[in-house]
């Protein structure tokens, strides 16, 4: 009777913990975006290689050329593709296990991504207009880890692993100049394409 009781006291514990999560987050969505970025990273290379102006001395000199804006907008479709697969397939994955997208804890999640990451892409602007153009790739690596280890208390607790892999990731890049690309591909990319793989195992196979 005790073990029956026990049970039920930890099935309602689990049940409560669940609501006070949000838990339709798709592995799948964090391994496309790990493509996302690992094809961006590579355009990215081949235009700055295969340019006749150098790319971070347009951007010191204040200088909007072509090869800075096929950048940028090289950042924004990678930024877009990944934003909307994950609410594609979080919508997914939401209707599958009956459930809202917009809760208590989604809010709270959203929330806990946002700030930091925000702060992070204010001061990544603040750098450019400094020219601190080698701190930048680092920057956005340490500040996104920080954002998912915020959000991490309220979702999947696999976020926050995935949270503290991209800073250590940002913090070694700080070590080696000239090589962000390769270390923005790292987290950005194969980082978000072992966690996807990992989530998609262990919460959405069926």
């Amino acid at each position: 009777m005790s073990e029956d009781y026990l049970q039920e006291i930890q099935k309602i514990r689990l049940l409560m913990q669940d609501r006070s999560r949000f838990l339709s987050l798709s592995g799948l969505s964090g391994i496309l975006a790990g493509i996302y970025a690992l094809i961006g990273a590579y355009v990215a290379y081949n235009l700055i290689h295969h340019s006749s102006s150098v790319a971070y001395s347009d951007i010191s000199s204040g200088e909007v050329t072509g090869i800075v804006l096929e950048l940028l907008i090289v950042a924004a479709a990678v930024f877009i593709l990944a934003l909307g697969t994950a609410l594609f397939f979080t919508n997914k994955k939401a209707k599958r296990r009956g459930e809202k997208v917009w809760t208590k804890a989604s809010y709270k999640a959203l929330v806990s991504f946002s700030i930091p990451l925000i702060t992070g892409g204010l001061f990544v602007l603040i750098l450019l207009s400094k020219n601190y153009l080698y701190l930048i790739a680092p920057s956005c690596l340490i500040f996104y880890g920080v954002a998912l280890y915020s959000a991490s208390h309220y979702t999947f607790r696999d976020i926050g692993a995935l949270g503290i892999a991209e800073i250590l990731v940002g913090l070694a890049s700080m070590k080696f100049d000239g090589y962000g690309l390769y270390f923005w591909a790292l987290g950005f990319g194969v980082l978000h394409i072992i966690y996807g793989v990992i989530m998609y195992i262990k919460y959405d196979r069926d």
